[in-house]
């Protein structure tokens, strides 16, 4: 069966749409690159060192768990640090996800990637097909806004900080709108998960 990848832009609902799919397809595989990355940040020393490095102690709480407010504040600020945190990140969530797709390539269960950075990465490479979830600029900065607690000055920043939700689309093999409500969203997973299974 097919390795699909789901993109999009920040706040246009791919945990969603990925969640819609996970209802209608309970026998697929799911590989969810933000908890990848969480779980590398929490619980891998060799990425812990690498960040504290890069980022100071004071990156992570007394407890021990890494200040995601602050270090979001810092990436979205400066480019290079972005570029650094990417640098530790994102060669491992990649090994991961390929590997997982890889073992799953003679499954006969749909494998789904939930990568927001996946064009960014050249992950489509891996993908047999592509999905981007997207909804209108004004919706999408209504959402982060709404979620983050951001200054509306701030969410556009983070916006803009990612490829152009329109590129992204042009590229995809499928694109899911999702101006609408769940139910809608979920409707559109459903035919996509039709035509997967034919």
């Amino acid at each position: 069966m097919p390795a699909i990848g789901i993109t999009g832009g920040i706040s246009t609902g791919k945990t969603t749409f990925s969640q819609c799919l996970r209802e209608l397809i309970p026998t697929a595989t799911f590989f969810d690159a933000d908890k990848a990355a969480h779980d590398l940040a929490e619980r891998d020393p060799e990425v812990r060192e690498l960040i504290r490095q890069e980022f100071g102690p004071e990156i992570f709480s007394a407890n021990g768990g890494l200040n995601r407010a602050e270090m979001r504040s810092i990436v979205f600020a400066d480019a290079e640090k972005k570029r650094a945190l990417e640098q530790i990140l994102h060669p491992r969530i990649r090994r991961q996800w390929s590997l997982e797709a890889e073992g799953r390539r003679n499954s006969t269960d749909l494998f789904f990637a939930d990568i927001p950075l996946l064009y960014e990465t050249g992950g489509e490479t891996l993908c047999d097909s592509v999905v981007v979830v997207a909804c209108s600029p004004s919706l999408q900065l209504d959402r982060l806004v709404a979620r983050t607690q951001l200054d509306r000055a701030a969410a556009e920043q983070m916006i803009r900080a990612q490829m152009p939700l329109t590129e992204k689309m042009s590229r995809a093999d499928h694109v899911v709108w999702n101006n609408g409500d769940r139910v809608v969203l979920a409707a559109q997973a459903g035919l996509l998960a039709k035509y997967w299974r034919q």
